[in-house]
């Protein structure tokens, strides 16, 4: 086949920035589907048509003869264009490159779609974006990683695709917060490199410059995945910043830590003061593996811990260990994080825990023959703390998804958030020791117009949208009640489509329910509709806080004892909520509902 050097003027459609003046790109196409796009005079972006359900082409910037990234995979729109992802061209503005683009046909709408800008939109645009949770600016977001405090700044590191709303070409982007509510997006830190792409992992603050990176340099630990014809080989690496976070030197001798596992990854790594040395933890397969180092560079192997321990019905990943008080008394114990898929309560990923004691080198678990559960919803996942967090404080987040429809959810430029900041402790119930998972405090500071709901009868139905002058569908709802003898005491969230979440506190079972079945969109996936069941207090008073964000609903039981957390997607803001009681009555002794800002 003769090569076809194709000249095009491209227009403005579907744009999602302002544009400059127009565009000319050359695209020569080959055999066997290869493409050359020539660009002459590079602007800051170059703008990528993508089609979420088309195959993935495989792109390259090529300057002078030589690759100058590594390869991405691209689902470039063939039919039509869901939304476009920007291609950054700004080291190489007003120089001449090309991208070598593998795998697309000629007759592909990209070819038409494609053009050159000085910016790139990145407004919170799409309906169900939420207002006052951690979300990508673009593209698909996974794991929260690397997280850290230091100088009055949170940093949030995540797994972001940042060529389209499907999971692959795993970077490290990077958002920051003063107040762990308003988040400002930082671009990508770590990109992939010859060892592969940028798995999961953690970063510390290196206070005493234990790796010779500088005092209080901040080390990331990471998992790099190398693509192999038989599967991913995953090694960890380190990368350095000597900025405060904002940009990365990654190590010369990387990886620092190799196996023959299939399933090597997540290293979680804090200071043990104890012992004066560094620990790693590491999910291996359906275990988790313990690493020591006094320099973070050179890592011995210690113990391991999983065998006949909690659930086991996927692979174990996202390890955390943590030191926490116990509620009332002087103790204090360890708990582990390890978060499962598949083989959560209500199927796919989930969270669970550990309680113990830890000497350096090797956890025991305290209660071996009982599986606990971070959360009790469907959609919380891969949840690690913060690294250096003020006060002695112990912060999580979670990444707010499930692994069996993350990629098919009805959001189209950007894929999933993060819970709410939780600050973990423990506290003692029947002899058990369990975790609470309480909303930060920062949450309040972030309420703006209160609303206070007198008592009303059971039946009667009350306005969000009246109560808060308004409703953008992101709000919380504080609420106490007190039970007169109802075997179920149940509050709807539904608007005027007739869409609702019904919730409700038996009595009887001591549970909390969440059926989301009928919320909304639930058709993208079987396994979405789903209702969600937690242990709960007994007694006669029943308290819960709801933090309600346009496309989520999180439900902290007693003060965050337990917790629920569901994703949702309704048509329009849930405006109005509805209580009922079967056999007996209750009192609502209190309701507030706050606007958040």
């Amino acid at each position: 086949m003769k090569l076809k050097d194709i000249f095009l003027t491209f227009a403005v459609a579907l744009a999602p920035a302002a544009l400059s003046a127009e565009s000319k790109l050359t695209v020569s196409h080959l055999a066997n589907e290869q493409n050359i796009v020539a660009v002459t005079e590079a602007q800051k972006f170059l703008l990528l048509p993508v089609q979420d359900d088309a195959p993935e082409a495989k792109l390259c910037l090529v300057e002078a003869n030589m690759p100058v990234t590594t390869t991405m995979n691209v689902r470039l729109a063939r039919e039509r264009v869901d939304y476009y992802v920007p291609l950054d061209l700004s080291a190489f503005v007003g120089r001449d490159v090309k991208v070598d683009v593998q795998g697309m046909p000629q007759g592909s709408l990209c070819w038409k779609e494609m053009r050159l800008s000085d910016t790139f939109d990145m407004g919170n645009k799409e309906a169900h974006r939420p207002l006052y949770h951690h979300t990508p600016a673009y593209g698909w977001m996974n794991d929260p990683n690397g997280m850290f405090y230091k100088d009055g700044v949170y940093h949030l590191y995540f797994q972001h695709n940042p060529y389209g709303s499907t999971w692959g070409n795993m970077h490290w982007g990077h958002s920051t917060s003063t107040d762990l509510v308003h988040w400002q997006y930082e671009g990508d830190a770590l990109l992939p490199d010859a060892w592969g792409t940028v798995f999961s992992g953690s970063a510390v603050v290196d206070k005493d410059n234990t790796a010779g990176f500088g005092r209080d340099a901040i080390v990331a630990f990471y998992t790099s995945a190398k693509p192999t014809p038989w599967g991913d080989a995953q090694m960890q690496s380190i990368a350095y910043s000597t900025d405060g976070g904002k940009t990365f030197t990654k190590y010369a001798g990387n990886p620092v830590l190799t196996s023959t596992e299939r399933d090597f990854r997540d290293p979680k790594v804090f200071w043990y003061a104890p012992g004066k040395h560094w620990v790693m933890m590491l999910a291996v397969g359906q275990q988790m593996q313990i690493f020591t180092s006094d320099n973070l560079k050179e890592w011995k192997h210690e113990s391991d811990f999983g065998l006949k321990h909690g659930a086991h019905g996927g692979v174990w990943e996202c390890p955390d260990l943590i030191e926490l008080p116990v509620e009332g008394t002087n103790e204090k114990r360890w708990v582990l994080i390890c978060n499962i898929n598949p083989g959560g309560p209500f199927g796919g990923s989930a969270t669970q825990y550990f309680v113990g004691t830890f000497d350096g080198k090797k956890f025991t678990n305290e209660f071996p023959t009982k599986t606990k559960w971070m959360d009790y919803g469907k959609d919380h996942y891969a949840t690690v703390t913060f690294s250096n967090a003020p006060d002695g404080r112990c912060i999580a987040l979670g990444w707010m998804s499930n692994w069996q429809y993350a990629a098919q959810v009805p959001t189209k430029q950007y894929r999933s958030a993060n819970t709410i900041a939780r600050d973990l402790s423990l506290y003692r119930k029947d002899g058990d020791l369990l975790l609470r998972c309480a909303p930060s405090k920062e949450i309040e500071a972030a309420r703006g117009e209160k609303k206070s709901v007198p008592q009303f009868r059971v039946g009667d139905v009350y306005s969000i949208e009246n109560l808060l002058d308004g409703n953008d569908g992101a709000y919380e709802i504080e609420l106490e009640i007190r039970n007169n003898g109802a075997e179920k005491l149940a509050f709807t969230l539904q608007n005027g489509k007739g869409e609702s979440v019904v919730m409700y506190y038996d009595a009887a079972t001591r549970q909390f329910v969440m059926d989301r079945s009928n919320s909304g969109e639930t058709s993208f996936s079987r396994d979405f509709p789903a209702m969600t069941v937690s242990p709960a207090t007994g007694g006669d008073d029943f308290r819960l806080r709801l933090f309600v964000d346009r496309s989520s609903i999180e439900a902290f039981v007693d003060g965050g004892k337990y917790v629920m957390t569901n994703i949702v997607f309704p048509s329009e803001p849930y405006n109005s909520m509805k209580f009922e009681s079967v056999r007996g009555s209750f009192t609502v002794k209190k309701m507030e509902i706050y606007k958040l800002k």
